[in-house]
């Protein structure tokens, strides 16, 4: 079996935990909790390479007053920006922490908008900028509904990674 380690940065309350908590145990709350520092939950993938690992850091959410801590990302095989697409001002962080985070990894970037059940929409021009951002992969996702969540995290489990 293989491990990866994936990690899911992103602006506060854009539903990061969500998505790992849909991911990991196939459940949704509405109820809020702030995550302090990182949480790390472990869940198994099968792909047509074998077994792989997903080591998950879920890592607090940022705000206008700091970043992250970019030594979380130290050894990650992936990362996860996470922006909420009802909140466009999540998404003018999310390329403030990519250009972060690619200053300090190698390792691919993914984008997840997510929310994709509320209403509200990236502005065409702004889903250009992320388009072209540079991310591996740019996907709708929806902690609540599910829509996409497993698709997310099975494509950094097949990617090819240097053993």
């Amino acid at each position: 079996m293989y491990c990866q380690k994936v990690c899911l940065i992103g602006a506060s309350a854009v539903g990061k935990t969500s998505l790992v908590r849909h991911f990991v145990d196939g459940i949704f709350a509405d109820k809020y909790l702030t995550t302090i520092g990182v949480k790390i939950d472990k869940h198994q993938v099968v792909t047509k390479q074998g077994e792989v690992q997903l080591l998950i850091w879920d890592i607090e959410g940022t705000d206008r007053f700091c970043g992250f801590n970019t030594r979380y990302l130290n050894g990650a095989n992936a990362y996860i920006v996470v922006l909420d697409q009802s909140r466009p001002k999540s998404a003018v962080d999310a390329l403030t922490l990519l250009s972060m985070a690619k200053d300090y990894s190698d390792a691919p970037a993914y984008l997840a908008i997510n929310k994709s059940d509320l209403n509200g929409q990236l502005s065409q021009d702004l889903h250009a900028q992320l388009e072209n951002a540079g991310f591996a992969q740019v996907i709708n996702t929806s902690a609540k509904t599910g829509e996409n969540v497993e698709q997310l995290f099975r494509s950094i489990a097949e990617q090819e990674v240097v053993r």
